[in-house]
């Protein structure tokens, strides 16, 4: 093995996180789900979402839905057909960045309500110029019920209702935190006399259950919704008892009659001050040179918008050191200065998926990558295979990591001890594209005792597609009967 090949692997090796370390981390999730479920300000939020039950697949109706992620905003309208079956439209817009970290809250809402009004004309104009026609005696009925998807840690005080706590993903806009944001939107709305009510606040994750729940094969309601994508964060349906901390919200009304409640866990903070979490040098640099130093601790290490730069750390590490892209007839390095090597948040994600893919002798798909992604050219074959070593490795303790929250999640709410199928769907780019992310995370599954190879055969997990916009809408619907309004039909 070349001098590079071995530095590679040592590298790798700072990732492996091994099965003892993975129990050890559940039982401090475990410890964390108790404390926020019962005390506000905890480090794991476990906020209650105010969506009380989990439809099956018979729900009908046209809603909007509106999706802030991160660094697109997506409007959708959701015609659910009512046999586990629904149509959606949708637009995409990219979020200019200025409005992203400057600025203030109205200029970002604003633009968010010129993109709906510009969907409704194109896409439901009928309804709207009919609208603008009765401006003055607007009925109930001709408001479209909107469920709006906001990506950010809130603390939920309705099911329509919410305050953020912190922005994420890049975004700094320091007079939104603290302010309702179904508010700041509907204001927005109303400025532009849009026929929109803003009916729920729903986040991407408890979203992403909901879908899954409408479309999923079987009697059994989904138990869990995750997503490993730009971010991460869980969703799952907790028993109502257990949520103590719900005697200390003021003025909220939700339906007790299930007896359940659906729990945003926010579980991208889990383990902030790093007792159970790996700490890498990499890590410690990605931490040290992002925009929210010491939080987000768990996503900076398991999701999508931090991995390539946790990559790219380790290859920039690589190549000063042992000559990673060198040629080897020279010493002189042969990535261009223009490389998004040298820059950070340079690599993206998706460079880690095309590498775990190629499975060709030579690495033809890895050097055919670094040469678009980074511009290098002529990578030699133990350049692309130290690629590889260090990317695997990058992404299998991301999947342990979620594994992690998973396996808790099942082992305190008890949903393995019973004989049902456990349904989880997942959302996000590392599932989806990553060719092996999921299989990792099973793996690791199986090795946290009380789930096992028994308790992972009761798992069916599932791809949860456009859970932020039909998860919305479910929830708008949720939301409209319980304020006994109609959707527009």
């Amino acid at each position: 093995m070349s001098a590079l090949l071995e530095e590679a692997t040592r590298i790798a090796a700072q990732f492996d996180y091994p099965p003892e370390q993975v129990q050890r981390a559940v039982k401090e999730y475990i410890r964390e789900i108790d404390e926020g479920l019962s005390e506000e300000g905890a480090t794991l939020s476990q906020i209650p979402t105010f969506v009380t039950s989990v439809p099956n697949g018979t729900e009908k109706g046209l809603y909007l839905a509106v999706d802030l992620g991160g660094t697109n905003f997506r409007v959708c309208s959701i015609d659910l057909h009512g046999n586990n079956t629904f149509s959606l439209t949708q637009a995409k817009i990219m979020i200019p960045r200025e409005l992203m970290t400057s600025g203030s809250s109205k200029e970002l809402f604003l633009f968010l309500a010129r993109q709906i009004e510009s969907f409704l004309r194109i896409h439901h104009n009928e309804h709207f110029e009919a609208h603008l026609r009765r401006m003055v005696e607007a009925k109930e009925e001709d408001l479209f019920d909107l469920g709006f998807t906001f990506s950010f840690p809130v603390r939920q005080l309705g099911i329509n209702k919410g305050t953020l706590i912190r922005w994420t993903k890049g975004f700094d806009i320091p007079d939104a935190v603290g302010q309702d944001v179904c508010a700041l939107l509907q204001d927005a709305i109303d400025e532009l006399n849009l026929p929109v009510r803003v009916a729920a606040l729903v986040n991407d994750t408890v979203g992403t259950l909901m879908a899954r729940s409408y479309t999923s094969p079987g009697e059994t309601g989904t138990f869990l919704g995750a997503i490993f994508g730009t971010g991460t964060n869980g969703a799952y349906v907790e028993k109502l008892d257990r949520v103590t901390k719900m005697g200390n919200i003021e003025h909220s009304d939700y339906d007790k009659s299930t007896g359940e409640m659906i729990i945003n866990a926010e579980w991208g903070s889990f383990d902030n001050h790093l007792s159970v979490l790996p700490n890498t040098k990499y890590d410690q640099q990605l931490d040290t040179d992002s925009i929210n130093p010491g939080i987000q601790m768990f996503e900076k290490r398991v999701s999508g918008m931090f991995l390539g730069e946790i990559l790219r750390l380790a290859l920039l590490d690589l190549h000063e050191s042992l000559g990673l892209f060198k040629s080897s007839t020279s010493s002189n390095a042969f990535v261009p200065k223009s490389s998004q090597i040298y820059r950070q948040w340079g690599i993206d994600t998706s460079l880690l998926s095309l590498v775990e893919a190629d499975k060709t002798k030579n690495f033809e798909q890895i050097k055919s990558a670094l040469k678009d992604h980074l511009k290098i050219e002529h990578a030699s074959d133990d350049d692309a295979k130290s690629v590889q070593i260090v990317a695997h490795a990058i992404a299998k303790r991301a999947a342990r990591l979620g594994a992690v929250a998973i396996s808790a999640i099942l082992i305190s709410t008890g949903k393995l001890q019973t004989d049902d199928v456990v349904d989880i769907g997942v959302d996000g780019s590392l599932v989806e594209y990553h060719p092996s992310f999921s299989s990792l995370l099973r793996e690791a599954l199986r090795e946290v005792p009380e789930v096992g190879a028994a308790g992972d055969k009761k798992i069916r997990i599932g791809i949860s597609k456009d859970g932020s916009g039909v998860g919305a809408a479910l929830i708008a619907l949720v939301a409209s009967k319980e304020g006994t309004q109609r959707p527009v039909s």
